[in-house]
């Protein structure tokens, strides 16, 4: 099996899926000649020409309302847009057009297309190129939110979201693209989407995260080992619709639930997964539920009356 790097995992999945379909193309900014800002489509135009993968201009609602158009023709689209810093443009497309046709239909039509954006901090691109944003697009009905921590899910989960019936907002982390290695099948495999990993075993503390954080808590449930507490680490993998039967089953076994998010902590995915626990497992809690987020910095300000 052979060692792919977080990037090249994505860029397997694209291919192949292109492979295997001719329904499936690509589309975004820069993901034709240059192969995408990081890479994750280098060399697709050249295998397969400018019509299924397209360059497209610098408007993210035209990117994803064109993919929305072909979507609902039968084709299965791939939007990437450049830096999920820019997304804001392509949300009335996103939450109102795409996440509504199966229900303003009654069921008559679906809208399968996934739309891709790196996002999160490590490149030293200040505030429009390192924010999270994925809070943005959790509480609508109609989408599914998805982001990988591993190669193997990256992988797994994107050919998942370009089978899926319905619209799939898909995060990629830009400091897991060239850090993460991992064995990662030849050929097509899914990773379910709506499905947390167990990434380790613990029964003192439950911690939950997902992306880049993941391997922050992985590193931290290490250390505390060394002083006999046992970490018990979930990978949500999708955070809408969450799993709620793993993440239950695992602080019910620990007593105690940290969420670990890059996200800012007011309307980040922590609340609503809070709220969840002290609904459904707040007997069996030693204590509150705690979670650990970005400082929201723009917040800070405003209140200091910068």
């Amino acid at each position: 099996m052979p060692e792919l790097t977080f990037v090249d995992a994505i860029r397997s999945a694209l291919r192949d899926e292109m492979a295997a379909d001719a329904r499936v193309f690509v589309l975004g900014q820069d993901v034709g000649v240059k192969g995408g800002v990081f890479l994750a489509t280098d060399g697709l135009q050249a295998s397969y020409g400018e019509y299924r993968v397209i360059d497209m201009p610098i408007a993210e609602v035209g990117i994803v309302g064109a993919a929305i158009g072909a979507s609902l023709h039968g084709l299965r689209p791939v939007a990437e847009i450049q830096f999920a810093d820019y997304i804001q443009p392509a949300i009335d497309q996103i939450i109102n057009e795409a996440a509504k046709f199966r229900y303003r239909t009654a069921g008559d039509w679906s809208c399968p297309l996934v739309v891709r954006a790196p996002f999160g901090s490590g490149i030293h691109g200040a505030l429009y190129h390192s924010q999270s944003t994925e809070a943005l697009f959790t509480s609508t009905p109609g989408l599914k939110v998805v982001i990988p921590a591993t190669p193997y899910d990256a992988k797994g989960l994107l050919i998942a979201a370009i089978r899926d019936p319905d619209p799939v907002v898909f995060f990629e982390h830009k400091q897991l693209y060239r850090t993460q290695r991992g064995e990662v099948p030849d050929g097509s495999y899914i990773v379910p989407l709506g499905s947390a990993a167990v990434r380790r075993t613990g029964r003192d503390m439950t911690v939950l995260s997902y992306g880049l954080m993941l391997h922050h808590s992985l590193t931290a449930a290490e250390q505390v080992a060394e002083e006999g507490i046992r970490v018990e680490v979930i990978d949500l993998r999708t955070l809408y619709p969450l799993d709620k039967e793993t993440i239950l089953e695992s602080v019910r076994k620990t007593g105690k639930a940290m969420i670990v998010h890059e996200d800012n902590l007011t309307g980040g995915i922590g609340g609503e997964i809070s709220a969840m626990i002290t609904e459904h497992a707040f007997e069996y809690l030693d204590g509150p539920v705690r979670r650990v987020a970005s400082p929201e910095c723009a917040r800070d300000g405003l209140q200091r009356g910068a």
